[in-house]
């Protein structure tokens, strides 16, 4: 089916230099989104490879507490197992949250700025 419609306009953005670049990396708004990033993702990295590495320490090294029956079959390491996997969700959920509402907005900021020469 055709239109006589024009096709879409392109929008041009006129790419930053690199002394662009530089300027908004070392700008105390681009400090800040680093350190906000930062200071969320790494606490929360650390403490969950530490998680898992307990889980994997318990599972070789403490057989009779992992081998422990809760109810029926079920013991502590399909307890602690499946907690790995609920775990990793709720941090993917939480990062997508705070990430959607603290870094997105002012990343955007920076590159709008930097894409419309503001």
């Amino acid at each position: 089916m055709a239109t006589d419609a024009p096709p879409p306009a392109k929008e041009t953005h006129q790419l930053p230099t690199t002394e662009e670049f530089t300027e908004v990396q070392e700008s105390a708004e681009f400090g800040e989104l680093r350190r906000s990033y930062r200071s969320f993702a790494f606490p929360l990295t650390v403490g969950f490879i530490a998680w898992y590495l307990l889980y994997v320490l318990l599972s070789n090294y403490a057989g009779d507490f992992m081998g422990t029956k809760v109810f029926g079959n079920i013991n502590v390491a399909l307890i602690l197992g499946l907690a790995q996997f609920l775990t990793t969700f709720l941090i993917a959920w939480w990062y997508a949250r705070t990430a959607a509402a603290r870094f997105d907005p002012k990343a955007e900021a920076i590159k709008s700025r930097m894409e419309g020469g503001a």
